[in-house]
């Protein structure tokens, strides 16, 4: 059996994952009796947690706003791990602007551990990184926890949306998941309306709003190959068909998901389409790819790439005399 303070904590987390529990949910969460759960609830208020409770069979548990948490406690391997995740969201803009990342960061150094923080040093001097893509999406972290918070509420929410043409929308949705691309933040959630799983650009996200409904979702989608699918579906003005000499697992690996729609062509081959803005820019991709392949379709792609692959010869001295 767990100790009393280990099972006060858990019942704590559990709190905070979800707008309301029942009592039984709890007990049942915790594996322990009903009794056992509203004297842990007694406790924690005694501790100056706010827990908000409604009456009778129906009625549930929740943390009220500005409830009071355990300090946070960090063994040396996890203040270290925290310091570089916070560093590297900070170099790459991962939460669409810096600052947030870099405050948290200078906080969390002046209270580290001696030991800890001449480590952390050391490995500044050996990390380089390269320039950060051009065209990277700008969101306010406030945005993210926002949508994340709404993901973990299991609430219908209310958004607001404006599209890649500017169009304002208001429309009510089931969040499920935030999915990052590397680039991007996607949000992924289902529009009621429409009885059908979405994905929404993080970036173009205008306001949140809970509903105070909660949904259960029922089958949700692979959240990562639902936005992979949607980026792969953008409607390109020219497409090449390719073949690879490789089975699908490692066709995906050279051509990503986000990037090609794959189709087995036997245990040994896989074909796939990509899509582009013009002959010379596909020609350029696939000798990127650094793996032989056939183009099947069409025949001006085809001889873009030759031309391509003659130029280069040709700059290094092909067919030239040593």
């Amino acid at each position: 059996m767990i100790s009393t303070s280990a099972r006060l904590l858990r019942l704590v987390s559990l709190l905070s994952t979800r707008a309301t529990w029942t009592c039984r949910e709890l007990a049942e969460r915790m594996v322990v009796t009903d009794r056992t759960v509203r004297r842990d609830v007694a406790r924690l208020r005694e501790l100056g947690y706010g827990i908000e409770s409604d009456p009778g069979p129906w009625g549930g548990y929740r943390l009220s706003g500005g409830t009071r948490v355990p300090p946070l406690i960090l063994d040396d391997e996890e203040a270290l791990a925290v310091a570089v995740a916070l560093r590297e969201a900070a170099l790459s803009g991962v939460l669409g602007g810096d600052q947030a990342a870099l405050s948290a960061l200078l906080k969390l150094r002046q209270v580290l551990p001696r030991r800890i923080a001449d480590r952390l040093g050391e490995m500044d001097a050996t990390f380089v990184h390269t320039p950060r893509p051009e065209g990277r999406q700008m969101i306010p972290p406030g945005m993210l926890l926002e949508l994340a918070a709404a993901c973990r509420r299991g609430e219908r929410t209310r958004l607001s949306y404006r599209d890649h043409a500017g169009k304002a929308t208001v429309r009510d949705v089931d969040p499920y998941r935030l999915v990052h691309t590397g680039l991007r933040w996607y949000f992924v959630a289902r529009d009621v309306a429409r009885g059908q799983w979405r994905t929404f650009r993080a970036d173009r996200v205008v306001q949140v709003q809970s509903t105070g409904y909660t949904v259960e979702l029922v089958d949700p989608p692979d959240p990562a190959l639902l936005v992979s699918r949607g980026i792969a579906g953008v409607v390109y003005p020219l497409y090449v068909t390719v073949r690879l000499p490789h089975p699908m697992d490692q066709a995906l690996r050279v051509v990503p998901p986000t990037i090609g729609t794959h189709h087995p062509d036997g245990p040994d081959a896989t074909i796939v389409e990509i899509g582009g803005n013009d002959a010379d820019q596909l020609a350029n991709y696939l000798l990127g790819l650094g793996t032989t392949l056939r183009v099947l379709s069409p025949d001006h792609v085809r001889e873009a790439l030759l031309r391509r692959t003659q130029e280069l010869f040709e700059d290094n001295g092909g067919g030239q005399p040593r």
